[in-house]
This record gives structure tokens, sequence and C-alpha cells, in this order.
């Protein structure tokens, strides 16, 4: 089963006045629909945009597995465990906050920042805090988040290229950039796909386009969560 989420429909929070925008896919901070608290392990898919100098302070963070994908310009991390790294596209960004970890996430470049962040519930809480981060990934290359039970595919497509969805219990597809089809359905940047029982599935690509497909461990996929 495939359905659709679309870029349009997501809410739209953040604090405007402070330079910071922010696109939910799921339920999240003062928005909240029963219907719409996770998918398998994802607990959320947030859109961030920051102007220059603007960006969010410390602020704790536990028992989740939290992947950061630039789209455009620079974010500057820095976290309680003595973590500082500038995350640029292409580079993907891991922090397990395990039993409690307290970071700094800021626009202290020139330009506008767009990133993506995604949280993950663990199989299991608590565990020690760590953090990664993989600077230019390449296509195609698998990113394991082992402590989730889940794997992140990127694929930067060409016009006209077929890629396949991971036969999984559940994936999850999201378009950074550029327009693919999937199952019959036509999606652009933003909008996303929620597949259950995955099988035989292929995504082609309209244009150039950039899609991060996460694999999703059935032992993490529990019926109530999809």
């Amino acid at each position: 089963m495939i359905d659709v989420r679309r870029s349009a429909d997501r809410f739209r929070g953040g604090d405007p006045a402070s330079g910071i925008e922010s696109l939910h896919a799921f339920s999240f901070g003062r928005f909240y629909d029963p219907d719409n608290i996770r998918f398998g392990a994802i607990l959320a898919c947030n859109e961030e945009r920051l102007e220059p100098g603007a960006g969010f302070d410390e602020h704790p963070h536990s028992h989740t597995e939290i992947v950061t994908w630039v789209v455009e310009g620079e974010l500057t991390h820095r976290d309680s465990a003595g973590h500082a790294s500038v995350v640029r596209p292409g580079d993907v960004q891991r922090l397990s906050s395990a039993g409690g970890v307290r970071h700094v996430e800021r626009n202290d470049g020139d330009a506008p920042l767009v990133f993506l962040q995604l949280w993950l519930a663990p199989l299991s809480p608590g565990g020690e805090p760590s953090y990664e981060i993989v600077h230019g990934i390449a296509d195609s290359t698998p990113y394991a988040l082992p402590r989730a039970g889940a794997m992140l595919h990127v694929r930067r497509l060409t016009a006209g290229e077929r890629t396949a969805v991971p036969d999984a219990a559940a994936v999850y597809v999201h378009v950074v950039r550029g327009e693919v089809r999937l199952g019959g359905e036509e999606l652009g940047p933003g909008d996303a796909a929620r597949i259950k029982d995955a099988e035989g599935l292929v995504l082609a690509a309209v244009g150039t386009a950039e899609v991060l497909l996460w694999e999703l461990n059935e032992a993490n996929s529990s019926p109530a969560s999809l």
C-alpha cells in the first residue's frame, strides 16, 4: 500500500519572527493529529528553513535517533558530548541521543539554510549518546541505523533513471528535489510516500532528482505504528 503525502499539506510551524520556518510531516509540537503520530520507526520528518544568524539554542534530546540532511546552505552543530561540525549538502549527520544529550543547531553562514531532520525511535531506550557525520555520501551507498533497525538509501537520479524501492515491511520515501514517479503517482519536492509491505516497486525520475528512501525494520514497525 502506498500513501502519498504532499508537501503543501505539511503543518507549518517554527518562529518566523526569529527567522525559522518549519514544515512538519508528522504530529510535532503544538500540531497534533492522532492519526499521524509516526510511521514505523519514524517519529518526525521536519523541513527547517533558517535565515542567516537564526537557529535553535541549546536543547535536550533523549531516546531518539536524529538524522540530518542539508538541502542548501550550511548547518553548524555543537553538542554537550563535545562534537562540533558544519554539515553541508551531501553529508549525513547522525546523533544518537540515547540516555540524554544537549545540542545547538544554527545557521552561521551568510545564505539561507534548508535542512531535513528525521527522528527515529530506537529499538530499546538508554545507552550512551554517539555522533557521526559522513561527508559527501556517495549515491546508492546505504547508511545503517542499527539502533533504530533502519537503513537510509540516498539516490541521486538522472532524467529517466529508475531505482528499486527496497522490499521491506515499511519504506518511507522523501523527495528532496526534482520529480519522480512511483506507483502511478508523480511526486515533487517535499512530497513523501509511506509504503507498507513494499515488494517489486520501482521509482523513476522525471528529471534530475534527489530522493531519500528509508528502509524500516519489521521489529520497529508494528501495525499500530504504521
